[in-house]
């Protein structure tokens, strides 16, 4: 939107009263995707799906290509490609069959080529749509809530670029900047939405939903703190003056965040402040008036950059070591299997035909190896005959409470631990037939899950080689509870008085008689119908 009416004054800005304030909001979100190799070289991806958590050496993750050195041609990486077409569909975009990379020239102190590889007038994907869900202050999606219809302009793939240093490895200060260029050449899928956010809040949710969708896809690892994942916001305002003049403020992109709560930071700053900057500067949107802005989280407030180029001051052109891009039908499908069953149609499988908690949902589909897991193992206690809901809590209950603790402190997604899709069914399988205690399972997942144990080794072996198969035999049992009940006469009484709280002693003794090999619930229903 551009003011074509007559520029107010300094002094009539001061006077003029602003009656409404509507913001507007764009989003550009990189993505970098998960290949093993880089955009359009062999060399190593570093967000790649084998890469650990930790930073290679600087400038490890190189070679003639990144470097740019004399005759180092490009090729397209088509595993990229694929990917990027996958999040395009979920993202309801039309896919081009004949797709093109352009140079975009540009000042790059960690790009060796100086100039970058993109796609700028056909790009891979565009024109799409989501309905975005509304999530709480927690993070979690709220399904009753009316979503968010947000349009997307385009998603096209281009490589990244380096890192630039500003200390010595180790955190020394220096007097100049030193380069990385381990990252640069990373595969970098840029989705551009249309100005459709009227809040922070659903621009936060945008974002929270990308970050699950592509991550259950297996597009990106999407670990923000490592730069999976960058959003920038373009933001600014119109002001509704009184009179019925609008003004709308220059756009100004929040550069690189890394975080939600910098997204919803800076939107809301720039909300605030956007108004009296018009008042102070007479800045209205137009050629040439978009400006690039940091994020300052310890003063949480923007800070500015540059000004913006526009399109045209890149001096884009076809590369011509990259011929167009054709997508054939087989990577099409590819891409659409892959993308026929997006992170919210199963987030709604899970809560809603299977009735588990949001929270718990949300962690199983956290990653593709885990929310595969998961599957897999409710398949084959299906199998077994168990009814569905009830599996499928036994199942998040060892996920989302021992796996994922034992996951975590090694920095893993449950769906990476050693334990097989079958022992997990098998384990909770004997957990529901009554066979196997709480504190059994957890022993044996742990085992199994850690490498302590063979997963060759079928769960009812492993129990039974650890005496943790529970007796079911009545006379046992009696026996038990019979003990507790003559060791503790004074306990019983109460209970039979209508004292229940005393049963914890009772159940106590009948558990050390029982050597492990006690169910405490079949032990406590015993007890009581001993003492009715």
């Amino acid at each position: 939107m551009t003011n074509l009416q007559p520029a107010l004054s300094a002094e009539e800005r001061q006077r003029v009263r602003i009656e409404h304030v509507r913001l507007v909001v764009g989003l550009e979100v990189h993505v970098e995707l998960a290949t093993r190799s880089k955009m359009f070289t062999r060399a190593a991806n570093p967000a790649g799906p084998g890469a650990s958590n930790g930073e290679p050496a600087p400038n490890t993750l190189v070679d003639p290509v990144v470097l740019a050195l004399p005759g180092a041609l490009p090729v397209p990486n088509a595993r990229a490609v694929e990917l990027a077409i996958a999040v395009g569909l979920t993202l309801g975009c039309t896919i081009a069959p004949v797709t093109r990379f352009d140079r975009k020239s540009y000042f790059y102190p960690d790009l060796p080529k100086a100039y970058q590889i993109s796609q700028y007038d056909q790009p891979l994907c565009i024109n799409g749509v989501v309905d975005v869900p509304a999530f709480n202050d927690r993070g979690e999606v709220v399904l009753d809530a009316r979503p968010t219809r947000i349009g997307i302009e385009r998603a096209h793939l281009e490589e990244d670029a380096g890192k630039l240093l500003h200390e010595a490895p180790g955190g020394g200060a220096i007097d100049h900047s030193i380069v990385d260029l381990n990252r640069a050449g990373t595969p970098l899928l840029e989705i551009v939405t249309r100005p459709d956010f009227t809040s922070a809040a659903q621009a936060e949710a945008f974002c929270r939903w990308l970050r699950h969708t592509v991550r259950l896809l297996g597009a990106s690892r999407g670990v923000l703190q490592e730069g999976h994942v960058r959003f920038e916001p373009n933001i600014n305002c119109v002001l509704t003056l009184e009179g019925g003049r609008t003004v709308a403020t220059p756009i100004v992109e929040v550069k690189n965040l890394n975080s939600f709560r910098a997204v919803v930071g800076a939107i809301e700053y720039e909300h605030r402040v956007q108004p009296e900057r018009w008042r102070q500067d007479g800045r209205v949107m137009g050629p040439g008036s978009k400006r690039t802005f940091g994020w300052d989280d310890a003063n949480q407030r923007t800070t500015p950059q540059r000004e913006k180029e526009d399109a045209h001051d890149y001096r884009y052109f076809p590369d011509p070591d990259l011929p167009p891009l054709r997508i054939d039908a087989d990577m099409l499908e590819r891409a659409k299997a892959m993308s026929a069953r997006p992170w919210l149609t199963r987030l709604k499988s899970l809560t809603g035909d299977l009735a588990l908690p949001i929270a718990d949902a949300t962690l199983i589909l956290n990653d593709p190896a885990t929310a595969g897991l998961f599957e897999r193992a409710h398949a084959l206690l299906a199998g077994l005959g168990h009814e569905q809901a009830a599996a499928a809590r036994a199942l998040a209950n060892a996920l989302t409470q021992k796996l994922a603790a034992l996951a975590n402190a090694r920095g893993l997604g449950p769906g990476a631990l050693a334990i097989t899709p079958e022992n997990l069914a098998d384990l909770i399988d004997l957990r529901l037939q009554g066979e196997l205690s709480s504190n059994g399972l957890d022993e044996l997942l742990e085992a199994l899950a850690t490498g302590q144990a063979d997963n060759g080794t079928t769960a009812r072996a492993l129990a039974s080689e650890r005496g943790l198969l529970l007796v079911r035999d009545a006379a046992a049992i009696d026996a038990w509870c019979q003990a507790a009940i003559d060791a503790h006469p004074a306990a019983a009484q109460e209970v039979r008085a209508g004292k229940p709280q005393a049963l914890g002693r009772l159940i106590g003794h009948a558990m050390q008689q029982a050597q492990g090999a006690g169910d405490p619930k079949a032990i406590r229903q015993r007890l009581l119908e001993l003492l009715a």
